[in-house]
C-alpha cells in the first residue's frame, strides 16, 4: 500500500497557517506586538501601526521616526485596495540652486541636506484614524516600553554602529551619546535603551490624551504635537543652527523647517496595477520604484516560465534581462507625477513591451538600454562603481543596502499582516536609520536621507524641487487572484527590492512553491543600473548570486556573458509574505539574518 504521507520539501521554518490572523515582519519582537494587537481585538491596521512604531525602536539601523513609508491596504469594509503615500516631499528651501551654491553636484547621502519632510508619524496616524479601531495609547505603548526598558540589540545593529563609530565620535556627538553607551560600541544582545525617544513618544501620548474627547480627537492632538508642536520645533531648530558633516566631506546646515512639516499630510491614492494571468499586482505609483515589478512582468509574460527550474540559468537569465530593461526605464522616466507627466500607461502597454522584449536574447546585455517615448524622460549619466560602495559605509552614506557580495549592511524593514476579517496591510517603512544624520538631542531620533534620490539636473523627471517627492525605492506589494485579495509581500533592500519581489512571485506562481519555499529559494540581484543612493553608481553586467545557486547554473550564466559574483549562502533579501484564501491565513518570513519572523493562529 502506498504511503499517504508525503513530507513537504525542507524549509528553514514552517509556513505559518491559521484562521485568526497572521503577522510577518523583519523582527521577532515586532511580530509579537502585531499578533498581540490582533489578539486584543484590533484589526490588521491597528496591528500595523503598533508593529511600525515597534520596528522604529528595535531596528534603529534600518528605520526611524524621521523616515518615510508607503503603505498598501485592502480594507474589507471599503471593498478596495488603496495606497497611503507617506513619502514626505523636499522642503521649500530645497532648490537645485541652493545645493549647487553649496558646491554640490549631487545631494549628499547623509546629513541634513538629505532630509525630506518626515512621513512616518502622520501616515501611521492616518492609518489608525481612517482604517483602525484602537486608540493612540494602544499602538504607542509597546514602542515606549521597549525604548525605555530596553530590548536585545541584534548583531547587525551593532555592526552598523561599529561602521560609523568614528563618524559619531568626531562629528556627530549627539549620536555618540545614544549609540555608544559608556563610550563603546554595544555588543550583540546588549539590553539597549533610547530613553529620549521613549520620552518623545510619551509626551506625544500625554498631549494626545490631555483634552478629552474620543479616539479621533486624540489622534488629531497627537498629529499636532508632531507636525505643529514640540517635535517640529526641535527639528526646525536643529536644521537652522547645526553645521553637520556629511558624505560630501563638508558640513552643511539643513533646509527642513517646522513650516514644511505643518504644511504636509499623507495622501491616499489608487494603486498602479498590472494583470498577469489570473493575478492583478498592486504597487505604489511612479513616485516609487514599485512599477518596476509591473514592467518586469509585462516583459516576462512573453516567455514560457511554467515548469522552469527556479535555480536554473534560463529562469535567472530571463528575470535579470527583463529587470535591466525595467530599471533602465525607472532611471529615465520615473518621478513625482504631481510635477511631471510620467508615461506609465505606455511603459506598461503591450505594444511598448513587445518591442522592448526583442532586446532580450540568449546573451547578457552589457548596455544600459532605457526605452524611447517621444517627449518624455531625462538623460541619465552613468557613473561606474570603482570601489566607492565599500568605502562610503564609514561615513554612513547611502542606505546602505547590500554590499558587493549581497551581504546586508543594513537596509530597511517590512511587514505584512492579514486579520480574521481579511483586512490586509503591506508596508515598507524606512529612512531615519541611525547612520543617516545626527540624533536631534531633544527627540532621540535623526532625520532621513531620502532627498539623495533627487537629481540636480533641471530636465530630469526626478530633479530636485521644493514640495516634490523623491523617487523612493520603498516598494510593498499586493496581489489579487481571480479578482479576490490574495497576497501581500515585500522586502527591504533598496534597488534590490523589486528584483527579489519579482523573483518571489515568479517562484510562487510558475514553480508552485509555497510562501516559505519561495522565500527560502536561492536568490540573486543585478547591479547593472545606477543605484538610487549616493554615489549613484552602476556596475554594468554584474550579477550577484547566492552560493546556493548550482555551480552548473553559474557557469552557464557566465557563458551567456553575465559577470557573476558569488556571495554567501544566505545573503539575498529579507522577504516576508502573507496570503488569504477563504478562511485560511498563511505567512512566511525570511531566514537570512535569522531575525525576520511570522506568527499566526
Amino acid at each position: 500500500m502506498a504511503s499517504i504521507v508525503n513530507p513537504d520539501p525542507f524549509t528553514t521554518r514552517p509556513e505559518i497557517e491559521g484562521t485568526f490572523g497572521v503577522v510577518a515582519t523583519t523582527h521577532w519582537i515586532a511580530t509579537a506586538i502585531g499578533m498581540a494587537i490582533l489578539e486584543k481585538g484590533g484589526n490588521a491596521f491597528d496591528a500595523g501601526v503598533a508593529t511600525a512604531f515597534t520596528l522604529q525602536v528595535v531596528e534603529p539601523h534600518l528605520n526611524g521616526p524621521g523616515g518615510d513609508v508607503p503603505i498598501i491596504v485592502h480594507d474589507v469594509k471599503r471593498g478596495r485596495t488603496e495606497v497611503i503615500c507617506g513619502q514626505g516631499p523636499a522642503p521649500a528651501r530645497a532648490t537645485i540652486a541652493h545645493y549647487k551654491s553649496e558646491g554640490l553636484d549631487m545631494v549628499p547621502g547623509t546629513g541634513l541636506l538629505a532630509a525630506c519632510v518626515p512621513g512616518t508619524f502622520e501616515s501611521w496616524m492616518m492609518l489608525l484614524r481612517d482604517y483602525g479601531t484602537m486608540r493612540v495609547r494602544d499602538v504607542l505603548e509597546p514602542a515606549i516600553s521597549y525604548a525605555h526598558d530596553g530590548y536585545p540589540l541584534v548583531e547587525r545593529a551593532c555592526a552598523t554602529i561599529q561602521t560609523v563609530e568614528q563618524l559619531f565620535r568626531k562629528h556627530w556627538p549627539t549620536s555618540a551619546a545614544v549609540y555608544l553607551p559608556n563610550g563603546e560600541v554595544p555588543r550583540p544582545g546588549t539590553l539597549f535603551t533610547n530613553k529620549t525617544l521613549a520620552a518623545t513618544y510619551a509626551r506625544i501620548l500625554s498631549e494626545a490624551e490631555s483634552g478629552g474627547g474620543g479616539r479621533d480627537a486624540e489622534i488629531e492632538r497627537a498629529r499636532k504635537a508632531w507636525s505643529h508642536g514640540f517635535v517640529a520645533e526641535a527639528i526646525d531648530k536643529f536644521c537652522r543652527t547645526q553645521d553637520v558633516m556629511d558624505v560630501s566631506g563638508s558640513p552643511h546646515r539643513g533646509v527642513l523647517s517646522a513650516d514644511d512639516m505643518a504644511r504636509w499630510q499623507p495622501t491616499v491614492e489608487a494603486p498602479l496595477t498590472y494583470d498577469y494571468g489570473r493575478y492583478t499586482i498592486c504597487k505604489a505609483g511612479v513616485w516609487s520604484q514599485g512599477p518596476v515589478t509591473l514592467q518586469q512582468l509585462a516583459l516576462l509574460k512573453g516567455f514560457a516560465l511554467d515548469g522552469l527550474d527556479p535555480t536554473g540559468p534560463e529562469f535567472i537569465h530571463l528575470q535579470i534581462e527583463c529587470a535591466k530593461l525595467a530599471f533602465a526605464d525607472r532611471e529615465k522616466f520615473y518621478g513625482d507625477p504631481e510635477f511631471n507627466e510620467i508615461p506609465i500607461a505606455t511603459l506598461l502597454s503591450d505594444a511598448y513591451n513587445d518591442e522592448r522584449r526583442k532586446l532580450v536574447t540568449d546573451k547578457a546585455s552589457l548596455d544600459f538600454l532605457p526605452g524611447s517615448i517621444e517627449g518624455f524622460g531625462g538623460v541619465v549619466k552613468l557613473r561606474r562603481a570603482e570601489g566607492q560602495r565599500e568605502a562610503v559605509g564609514a561615513l554612513g552614506a547611502g542606505e546602505p543596502t547590500v554590499g558587493r557580495f549581497g551581504e546586508v549592511r543594513g537596509d530597511t524593514v517590512h511587514f505584512d499582516i492579514i486579520d480574521k476579517a481579511g483586512n490586509m496591510v503591506s508596508s515598507t517603512p524606512s529612512g531615519g536609520w541611525l547612520q543617516s544624520s545626527p540624533i536631534i538631542p531633544e527627540l532621540g531620533f535623526c532625520l532621513g536621507s531620502r532627498a539623495q534620490m533627487f537629481w540636480l539636473e533641471e530636465d530630469h523627471p526626478a530633479a530636485l524641487a521644493p514640495g516634490k517627492r523623491p523617487r523612493t525605492t520603498l516598494s510593498p506589494t499586493m496581489a489579487l487572484r481571480d479578482g479576490e485579495p490574495y497576497l501581500a509581500w515585500g522586502s527591504p533592500g533598496g534597488d534590490q527590492q523589486d528584483q527579489w519581489i519579482t523573483q518571489f512571485f515568479l517562484r510562487h506562481v510558475h514553480c508552485n512553491l509555497n510562501l516559505q519555499e519561495a522565500i527560502d529559494a536561492p536568490a540573486w540581484h543585478s547591479e547593472h543600473f545606477p543605484i538610487s543612493f549616493w554615489p549613484r553608481t552602476a556596475r554594468p553586467g554584474v550579477l550577484v548570486v547566492e552560493n546556493r545557486v548550482p555551480k552548473a547554473t553559474i557557469e552557464n550564466l557566465r557563458e551567456r556573458g553575465h559577470i557573476v559574483e558569488v556571495g554567501p549562502d544566505w545573503s539575498e533579501g529579507r522577504l516576508t509574505a502573507a496570503s488569504r484564501v477563504g478562511p485560511r491565513r498563511r505567512a512566511a518570513a525570511n531566514p537570512r539574518g535569522m531575525q525576520g519572523y511570522a506568527a499566526g493562529r
